[in-house]
């Protein structure tokens, strides 16, 4: 149920989505024209909609929006040591497009995967769990599990090395059976790549399993606070920032009202 609810918002909570469902109400009461008032209505909607899309398609609210998410987590410090262990989030694959054409599609989140490539050849002691099914509601066709052996054997990442996880639709699923496959023992040190953006959530999330894991964030999408007030060239390029900030500011919202995480806005410090 949470699954199936979350997709639903999820897509409300993407800002370009919202606004395209306003502009087509809008539209619907222009066409119809129930009334004088109605039609008024129609259209500010549809000029309020333009003006919106506009907006966040060219000004730096998406980077706004997602700086603080890339800024909460520093990059993961070497000098500690050798991890005893590696988890990987899915999310840099493309399962229905890998399906379709025989091939390992990634995605701009890829170096997820060419992050854990470079660890597994750093550390070739250490353990790997790629965790990642399918998160569609609808049209599955195969889960990242699958595709990323595939992808990391090809990279020349042994096969006895990795355990794939592919059961997990979302980030609390994704902490929960990795954990389980994992078993840390106490004294343990295991690292978690995925992007900069989503990693406070993520880090939110395995607390809350009770499964302690060290931040190595990856995909930065931004290059710094320098970009804060960088406006984008193209309306779509400012829509997909806006919309991958907001969808994670709604995520660790929800999560952390459903009890799925440990804090609101997890930070370097255990909560």
């Amino acid at each position: 149920m949470f699954f199936v609810a979350s997709k639903i918002l999820g897509f409300f909570a993407a800002p370009s989505n919202l606004v395209l469902v306003l502009g087509f109400c809008g539209v619907v009461l222009l066409i119809t024209r129930v009334n004088a008032l109605l039609s008024r209505v129609g259209r500010w909607l549809v000029i309020g909609s333009l003006a919106a899309l506009a907006l966040i398609g060219l000004s730096p609210i998406g980077n706004l929006l997602l700086l603080p998410l890339e800024q909460r987590f520093p990059p993961w410090d070497a000098a500690r040591g050798a991890p005893a262990g590696i988890i990987v989030l899915g999310g840099a694959i493309s399962p229905d497009v890998s399906a379709a054409r025989k091939e390992v599609a990634l995605n701009e989140a890829a170096e997820r995967l060419t992050a854990l490539v470079d660890l597994a050849r750093r550390y070739p002691d250490a353990r790997i769990i790629f965790s990642g099914g399918s998160g569609a509601l609808i049209h599955r066709e195969g889960t990242e599990a699958e595709f990323a052996v595939r992808l990391l054997e090809s990279l020349g990442v042994s096969r006895s090395r990795i355990v794939a996880e592919g059961r997990s639709r979302n980030t609390f699923e994704n902490a929960l059976f990795s954990k389980a496959l994992a078993a840390p023992k106490e004294g343990e040190r295991w690292l978690l790549v995925t992007s900069a953006y989503h990693m406070p959530r993520a880090i939110g999330v395995f607390r809350r399993v009770g499964f302690a894991v060290e931040p190595f964030p990856v995909d930065w999408r931004t290059r710094g606070p320098q970009d804060a007030m960088r406006p984008f060239e193209t309306v779509g390029d400012g829509l997909r920032r806006t919309d991958t900030a907001m969808r994670e500011w709604v995520g660790l919202l929800i999560y952390r009202l459903a009890g799925r995480s440990s804090a609101l806005f997890p930070g370097p410090d255990a909560d």
